[in-house]
């Protein structure tokens, strides 16, 4: 195969708001303590697999903005994230969104134009990878079916509805779909249930391996390709901003997908990614690299030599990763500035003299 994971999605250029006492009111002003900008939306999930070693493909829009100029070289530049399906477009404003976190929460703004060009159009053949991954909603994309009789096996999540119509539309999709990893709001409202473990067997009905993701209680999973079903908890963390947090822990599924790993340590490794992304600012910037989870065994494992009974059982049940730490390759990532550029970050050319 020509990538591990291909997708297809709105590349957004997110500013990231944290360290607020509450959301602003009308015809106030508040101040916030940090602040964060980077490449947002399907970029979240692209950079985060990048980071792992995953061979990423993302095919998306991109304006001719200074947005979308810090996007595009921040995702290949710096991410090393495969654009050769992506392409700039004249005179259209890139997405942008901004995101403001308080009580370790967030609210969101954004705004966005039409597409210049349909999806089917501005893809036109899907490149060859063993994993693909989409944000579904109400409208299907011609990929998915070509994709999955090339042998992908797809795998999508969903965003919240503003309608809050949860159209059935959304789930009648998963039928081409290998697995589905909604959090748990929006995995009730599809499934029209009231608790998590409804909507994840409701959903295990339509889509091979179904996982249901609920913030600090951890992460719901049936595989029913291998009959596995588990439930794995958070790792207590002082979370700074969950901004794409949902996708940091499809990226380390996706990983543990590829590796064949069994079901209870794909969620505990996607749960470890996600854990150690909310300590950072900006979504996709702060998504972990191999170097940071070296140190979290490290610190980790120092304290269960301490004595510490919950560091222990974290030892026990992340011993997994040991056998999988790269030997070779970027260990260490960059995390989002306050800034898209600086006049230092430029290089300064001199004349004769």
């Amino acid at each position: 195969m020509d990538f591990d994971l291909f997708m297809h999605g709105t590349v957004f250029f997110d500013v990231v708001f944290t360290g607020m006492p509450s959301l602003p009111l009308r015809g106030a002003e508040i101040q916030a303590s940090g602040m964060g900008s980077c490449p947002g939306g399907i970029a979240n999930l692209a950079i985060a697999a990048s980071r792992l070693g995953v061979r990423t493909s993302l095919a998306a829009a991109f304006g001719d903005d200074v947005y979308g100029d810090f996007c595009w070289s921040t995702l290949t530049e710096q991410e090393g994230v495969d654009l050769a399906h992506s392409r700039r477009f004249s005179d259209w404003h890139s997405p942008v969104t901004v995101s403001m976190v308080v009580d370790r929460d967030r609210a969101m703004l954004t705004h966005e134009h039409p597409a210049p060009v349909p999806p089917g159009e501005l893809l036109g053949s899907v490149p060859r990878a063993r994993v693909g991954f989409a944000h579904l909603n109400a409208q299907p994309q011609e990929w998915f079916g070509p994709a999955k009789e090339a042998g992908m096996l797809l795998f999508g999540d969903t965003g919240w509805d503003e309608e809050e119509k949860w159209s059935p539309a959304v789930l009648d999709q998963l039928q081409d779909f290998h697995c589905f990893l909604p959090n748990s709001a929006e995995a009730m409202a599809y499934t029209r249930t009231d608790d998590p473990h409804d909507a994840l067997h409701a959903l295990a009905d339509r889509v091979p391996v179904a996982v249901v993701t609920c913030g600090g209680q951890g992460a719901l999973a049936i595989d029913s390709t291998t009959g596995e079903q588990e439930w794995v908890p958070s790792l207590p963390v002082n979370a700074h901003d969950p901004t794409g947090a949902g996708d940091v822990f499809g990226a380390g599924f996706v990983l543990g997908t590829l590796r064949e790993w069994p079901l209870r340590q794909r969620l505990a490794f996607a749960n470890l990614c996600a854990a150690l992304s909310v300590q950072y600012v900006g979504g996709s910037l702060a998504a972990p690299g191999w170097g940071d989870i070296i140190d979290w065994v490290a610190r980790t494992q120092a304290k269960a030599a301490q004595g510490s009974s919950h560091a222990a059982e974290l030892v026990k049940t992340y011993g997994f990763i040991a056998d999988v730490l790269p030997a070779t390759g970027r260990i260490s990532v960059r995390r989002a500035r306050a800034t898209i550029a600086r006049a230092s970050d430029a290089e300064t050319r001199r004349g004769p003299g």
